[in-house]
């Protein structure tokens, strides 16, 4: 029973491995652009909700009195 497991395992793994084979990775340049990008997009999304969320608060502030 667990030579079945191991077995199991180890054709999982080979696959595994034989699948981040078939992976296309980016340049550095690439990659590095590309994390840049998603972090300056991420910090002015965070800005916009931010100052959605201040005005969403004055207003029910004006509002409740």
């Amino acid at each position: 029973m667990a030579e079945k497991d191991t077995k199991k395992k180890k054709s999982f793994f080979t696959g595994v491995k034989a699948e981040f084979g078939k992976i296309s990775w980016p340049s550095r340049p690439t990659l590095l652009k590309q994390t840049a990008l998603v972090t300056f997009i991420s910090i002015v999304l965070g800005i916009i909700i931010s100052v959605v969320d201040s005005a969403a608060l004055q207003l029910l502030r004006l509002l409740i009195g």
